[in-house]
C-alpha cells in the first residue's frame, strides 16, 4: 500500500483503488469539501505525476475519458485549490509524493490497464437532488428536471423572464467554464433544437458569475446532469495481451528493491515500507 497524508488531504493506493480524502482545514475549497471522499478504481486512471514547484509541488491524477463525470465536465479548468485530483505537497514530503506516483504508474504498467474512453462511469457520480448558488442564480436538479432561479446579481433580461425550468430530456449538453479575467464563469444548459447561445449574463439557460462571486459547487451540478444524459458508448478497446509472467515478476522484484532503497534513505517510514512491501509480495504471489 502507498499513502501520502499532508494538510491538503490524503491519497491512499492499495493496488486496486486510489482513495482521495480532502483535508480538514477551513481553507479547503468548498467544492472539495462538498465532494468528500473519492474512490478511483485502477481501471479509471490514465496516469499520475508529481509536478515539482517552488514550495514543494503537486501530485496530479489523470483519468480516462468517461470515467468520471466531474473530471469530464470541468475539462481541466478547475484551479488547484478546487481540483480534487491535485494534491498540494509541501517540501518535506516531495520524496513520498514521487514514490506514490511511481507506485501507481508501476501498477498500471504491470496490469496493462486500458487507456481509451470508458463505456460507463467508474467514479461515483454526484447524488441528486443537488443545488448550487453562484453569481446571478441558483440551479437545482432533482434527477429529472433542472430549475434556475435568479439572485440580485441577475441582469434585467433574466429577471424579466423569471425562473426557468425544463426536463432533462430537453437537454442536449451541459457546459461549465470558470471565471477568467474579466470574462464570466458559467454553467450553461444547451437545449435540443436551441439556437446560438446568448452572452452568459443574458442567457436564461445559464447561471453566470463574474468577479463578485466564484462558481462554488456549480461544477457538481454540471457533473450530476452530465452523468444522467445519454452518452455515446465508445467502441470497446481491443484486449491487450497479458504481460508474460517473467515480465511481471521482474517488475515486482525491481519495485521491491527500490522500496528497500527508499526505506534506507528515510523517504519511507518503517510502517510505510512494511505495508508497501507486503502489497508487492501479494502481487508477486498472484502472478
Amino acid at each position: 500500500m502507498a499513502e501520502i497524508a499532508v494538510p491538503d488531504g490524503s491519497w491512499t493506493f492499495d493496488g486496486e483503488t486510489l482513495r482521495i480524502v480532502p483535508g480538514s482545514d477551513k481553507g479547503i475549497d468548498e467544492l472539495r469539501r462538498a465532494l468528500g471522499d473519492i474512490d478511483v478504481p485502477l481501471e479509471a486512471i490514465a496516469g499520475v505525476s508529481f509536478e515539482p514547484g517552488r514550495k514543494g509541488g503537486h501530485l496530479r491524477l489523470r483519468l480516462r475519458k468517461g470515467a468520471d463525470a466531474l473530471y469530464d465536465v470541468v475539462a481541466g479548468a478547475l484551479t488547484p485549490p478546487a481540483d480534487p485530483y491535485r494534491l498540494a505537497v509541501p517540501k518535506g514530503r516531495t520524496g513520498a509524493a514521487e514514490y506514490f506516483a511511481d507506485e501507481v504508474r508501476d501498477t498500471l504498467r504491470v496490469f496493462q490497464t486500458p487507456s481509451g474512453p470508458c463505456e460507463h462511469y467508474l467514479v461515483r457520480v454526484p447524488d441528486v437532488p443537488i443545488t448550487a448558488t453562484a453569481g446571478d442564480g441558483t440551479v437545482s436538479f432533482d434527477g429529472e428536471r433542472i430549475r434556475l432561479e435568479w439572485t440580485g446579481w441577475a441582469s434585467s433580461d433574466k429577471e424579466k423572464l423569471g425562473p426557468q425550468e425544463f426536463p432533462l430530456t430537453d437537454v442536449a449538453s451541459v457546459e461549465w467554464k470558470p471565471q477568467s479575467g474579466m470574462g464570466y464563469g458559467s454553467l450553461r444548459f444547451r437545449l435540443k433544437g436551441g439556437g446560438p447561445g446568448l452572452a452568459p449574463d443574458k442567457d436564461p439557460r445559464c447561471v453566470s458569475w463574474g468577479v463578485q462571486r466564484y462558481g462554488g459547487t456549480t461544477a457538481l451540478v454540471a457533473a450530476a446532469v452530465l452523468a444522467r444524459l445519454p452518452r455515446d458508448v465508445p467502441e470497446p478497446p481491443q484486449p491487450l495481451p497479458a504481460p508474460p509472467a517473467d515480465d511481471v515478476h521482474d517488475a515486482v522484484l525491481r519495485r521491491l528493491a527500490e522500496l528497500g532503497r527508499l526505506h534506507q534513505s528515510g523517504v519511507l517510514t518503517d510502517e510505510e515500507f512494511a505495508a508497501a512491501k507486503q502489497a508487492m509480495i501479494r502481487r508477486l504471489q498472484e502472478t
